[in-house]
């Protein structure tokens, strides 16, 4: 502002001394600059707002950014947490399989001993079953070239004595006479006598036998089976009533 020179002396030699203190101007001027500075203050109140709007924005985000983060890796330490339940259970599961497949294992190698050692076994088995058979062979060789020359006496006892032998189980022989009751000379006496055994016996009689006791222990001590025969044919005889 450019400041005015005020002629004082020339102001008091007036009638009325008056000193224009333009007011108006300084009333301008002062209103200008109150509108300068409240302007300047809207615009800085207006800045300072939009600048905390935009920090408060801000803020927002990062504290939803934050929890979505937060969220995000509790989830991430959830799925974590479960991850390594299952990978500790698959560790678990693992080694069951694993000690499973090594008791497996050892079955399968006990089982390839004992299977070893039953072929060797089968195998000496198999060995002693064809010895057996040889012997067998050799033995019903035998029995059949006995049997071939007994044949005729066989027969020859049978016509005589009215006497049939047949086998009807193992080792069981049924004898069956006939012609000793003369009244019924169809009718059947016989016996069932055992061989399976060093000492013979007579399973059962018809008609039961009183002396078949001291019989059988006669025949346990010769072992003449054809004289046995005959003394059984002459006890049956025994029984029948004498006719005159």
């Amino acid at each position: 502002m450019r400041r005015s020179h005020v002629d004082l002396a020339s102001i008091l030699a007036l009638p009325t001394p008056q000193v224009d203190l333009r007011l108006q101007a300084y009333e301008t001027s002062t209103g200008n600059f109150v509108r300068a500075v409240t302007n300047y203050t809207n615009r800085a109140i207006a800045e300072i707002t939009k600048h905390r709007n935009t920090q408060e924005t801000d803020k927002r985000r990062l504290a939803e950014r934050t929890q979505a983060v937060e969220t995000e890796t509790n989830q991430c330490k959830l799925k974590e947490i479960e991850l390594l339940a299952v990978l500790e259970k698959e560790q678990e599961e693992r080694r069951d399989v694993e000690q499973s497949v090594a008791a497996l294992k050892r079955q399968l190698a006990s089982l390839r001993e004992a299977g070893a050692a039953i072929d060797s076994e089968v195998e000496q088995y198999r060995v002693a079953v064809a010895n057996l058979k040889r012997e067998k062979d050799v033995e019903r060789s035998i029995l059949n070239s006995h049997a071939a020359q007994l044949q005729p006496e066989l027969t020859a006892c049978e016509s005589w004595l009215k006497c049939y032998i047949e086998g009807i189980e193992a080792d069981q022989l049924l004898i069956r006479f006939s012609h000793i009751d003369e009244a019924n000379a169809d009718r059947e006496f016989s016996f069932v006598l055992d061989v399976s055994a060093p000492s013979y016996n007579v399973i059962t009689t018809t008609p039961p036998l009183p002396t078949l006791p001291i019989l059988l222990q006669e025949l346990n001590q010769t072992g003449n089976i054809y004289r046995f025969i005959k003394r059984m044919r002459s006890a049956f005889r025994d029984l029948v009533p004498a006719h005159f």
